[in-house]
């Protein structure tokens, strides 16, 4: 299966609680080849819920149809956006414990997989504490399997913690790690410490720095910046294969930490995640029907 760049063609409204997002067709052949094959694939809807806010996806096979983010919403909404759109299957992943009463209802209007560490995976975990992986490691790792097959992916995904996660070209998630993010770095100096102050999120033109500030941000961005790069070099070294490891960025920081490295062909997908819960299941819908 190969690719075709995300468009850029989009557009966006909004709702007091609710961000919408539309964009062009995200077609990767063979399963969308065309555009009237793509039509009799059905419609499946992602929700990734999150501590704060709910991402939600909506897929036509592997075409990203359209995106919201939810902070604020309801089972009757979530049903009606649902069957507005024509879903027919509904993929849930969320940081909390299963929520039976969502479940439920959703189950009475659609046909529904919560994804844990007993679902049916495209690829193989070899992961030994399966259960206290986090869902969202496993779905950019699923992500990266579907955008970039038969390669060797690490996926970096710059949030709140940075998480570095291995796919092999064979199909093989080996684990990874983590590490404090960039902002929790900088908040770390300055709760823990009687007088460094917090400081903003930039970069400094010099890798010394000249001032507190600028000696505080040298030490979490460009810190963090270096290292990214070194385990982007380890990971490759493990393979063997370091000029075949596609690196993905995701997150929050992808932009941040992309373009300050140097790493042409790197790629970002804010949206990983979802594309790996679709991709969980489309895999568990056609497998596992």
């Amino acid at each position: 299966m190969t690719c075709e760049p995300p468009s850029t063609e989009a557009f966006t409204f909004f709702h007091p609680n609710k961000i919408f997002r539309a964009t062009k067709p995200y077609l990767c052949a063979p399963i969308a080849a065309s555009t009237a094959r793509c039509s009799q694939l059905p419609m499946f809807l992602v929700l990734d819920i999150g501590n704060t806010r709910t991402k939600i996806g909506l897929f036509r096979g592997n075409e990203l149809v359209e995106q919201a983010i939810w902070t604020d919403w309801t089972l009757a909404e979530l049903v009606a956006f649902g069957n507005h759109a024509g879903a027919n299957h509904v993929m849930v992943s969320s940081v909390a414990e299963p929520d039976e009463t969502l479940r439920e209802g959703l189950a009475e209007h659609f046909k529904v997989l919560e994804l844990t560490h007993q679902t049916p995976l495209p690829f193989e975990n070899r992961y030994q504490t399966p259960k206290t992986l986090g869902k969202d490691r496993l779905a950019a790792v699923a992500g990266a399997h579907l955008l970039f097959p038969r390669k060797n992916c690490l996926v970096v995904d710059g949030g709140t913690c940075i998480k570095y996660d291995l796919l092999t070209a064979e199909g093989v998630y080996l684990g990874g790690n983590i590490a404090p993010g960039a902002r929790m770095r900088i908040q770390a100096m300055h709760h823990f410490t009687a007088r460094l102050p917090e400081v903003a999120m930039q970069m400094p033109d010099d890798f010394i720095g000249h001032s507190t500030e600028t000696a505080l941000q040298n030490g979490a961005l460009r810190g963090a910046v270096l290292e990214i790069g070194g385990f982007v070099q380890l990971f490759g070294q493990r393979l063997g294969k370091s000029a075949d490891l596609q690196v993905i960025f995701t997150g929050g920081d992808a932009v941040f930490f992309q373009s300050h490295l140097n790493m042409p062909n790197a790629y970002v997908e804010p949206d990983l995640t979802l594309f790996g819960l679709n991709h969980i299941l489309n895999y568990n819908t056609f497998k596992y029907p």
